[in-house]
């Protein structure tokens, strides 16, 4: 049993490796796409987090305290400043416009208000509709402004215009764990690579094995044992996708300095399992429509919607029951968490272990899911001799 295992496996992989040498469009697909994702999003997250967002200042005071924030806005690096404005009109019409992202607005006499210990009047608003934009505008933008009072009151403080304020500015100590620079290329970039990338191996292995279908090749391809035959044929893309991932994961560490907070080797066998995983689920459901094209919109749904289910950008929280379902039938929600203990934070092993259990398990369904099509297949063929080709 085990010999014929070992024996189907072992020629069904070089059989694929066969077939891709010989077709150059799926040899691309397999081994030039996912560098190409790769480059494309580790291009887009370079920076690590959003630069000079564009701004507007609407000044109706022209004080010292307004040239103050004015500098604290401009020593931000997460905005710039690329309109004065006369009114706040004019400011709504920027954003608008999408000219700018947000503005504050210092109205007249904001000094003397601050000075007499009264609300100054001081205004920020920004774009929300592009949410992770306008969350960094808000903070840059608060945080200048902040910083401008502050060295205001500080300055008239030692000079005595202020010798008496209402109570004291409380001081709140704010620690950002384990992501403390903002950066997307650590927090998003990873989930995005592997959202992606699986989906891509979903669709390898589908067309891989409708193109036996489709070439009247199952027999062929099946002889020695099903289930040898099968995992032959998606180890092949299950150790391209995850060769990829492994080389991203290397210039991250070796090249731009991230690091892994707990194990390595944890974190790739769960990659390895998140991959077989999905691997069999695309051969289970090619091997269930035995149409390519069918197969195709159900990867899209089922795989396509794994980033935006698994609580990686959405809390899962208050969610509807069926999101919360949904998020519990996919692969991709054990891995992205299993990816942030290990990769992030340095959860014990002891944490972790639950998720790749359910991975674990996920392996398990979609591998006997895919053994009993198999088996029916197999004896379909038995029934029904295959019919050679006609080469005339």
């Amino acid at each position: 049993m085990i010999v014929r295992f070992i024996r189907a496996f072992c020629q069904a992989f070089l059989r694929e490796l066969n077939r891709l040498s010989c077709n150059r469009f799926d040899l691309a697909m397999a081994m030039i796409a996912p560098l190409v994702i790769i480059v494309l999003f580790g291009a887009m997250f370079y920076h690590g987090k959003a630069h000079h967002l564009p701004v507007a200042l609407v000044d109706e005071d022209n004080s010292e305290l307004s040239h103050l924030i004015y500098q604290h806005i401009h020593h931000n690096e997460t905005i710039k400043t690329v309109l004065i404005l006369d009114n706040v009109q004019d400011a709504h019409h920027a954003i608008n416009r999408l000219d700018v992202g947000g503005y504050i607005h210092i109205p007249k006499d904001a000094q003397n208000h601050l000075v007499r210990g009264e609300n100054t009047g001081i205004h920020i608003a920004y774009n929300q509709s592009f949410f992770s934009i306008g969350s960094a505008i808000s903070s840059a933008l608060s945080k200048s402004t902040k910083g401008g009072i502050a060295k205001f009151i500080q300055t008239k403080h030692l000079t005595g215009v202020l010798p008496h304020l209402p109570g004291n500015m409380p001081h709140v100590k704010i620690s950002v764990l384990f992501n403390p620079n903002l950066s997307y290329e650590f927090f998003l970039e990873p989930f995005l690579v592997a959202a992606v990338l699986h989906l891509l191996l979903c669709c390898l292995v589908a067309h891989a094995i409708g193109q036996e279908f489709h070439e009247n090749s199952v027999h062929e391809w099946l002889y020695h044992s099903p289930f040898g035959a099968l995992f032959g044929k998606i180890s092949v893309y299950v150790l391209i996708i995850s060769l990829w991932h492994g080389l991203w994961q290397a210039w991250l560490i070796g090249v731009r300095g991230w690091f892994v907070a707990g194990s390595l080797f944890v974190l790739i066998i769960g990659q390895l399992l998140f991959y077989l995983a999905y691997a069999l689920f695309g051969a289970m459901v090619v091997l269930k429509t035995q149409n390519i094209n069918k197969s195709y919109g159900i990867l899209a749904v089922y795989g396509g919607s794994s980033m935006s289910f698994a609580g990686v950008t959405l809390p899962l929280n208050n969610a509807p029951s069926f999101t919360q379902f949904w998020s519990q039938i996919i692969p991709f929600t054990p891995f992205a968490r299993l990816q942030v203990e290990q990769w992030v934070i340095g959860s014990p092993f002891i944490i972790t272990l639950a998720h790749l259990n359910s991975l674990l398990i996920f392996v398990l369904i979609f591998g006997i899911g895919s053994l009993l099509l198999l088996r029916r297949i197999k004896k379909t063929l038995i029934a029904i001799p295959n019919t050679p080709k006609d080469d005339s």
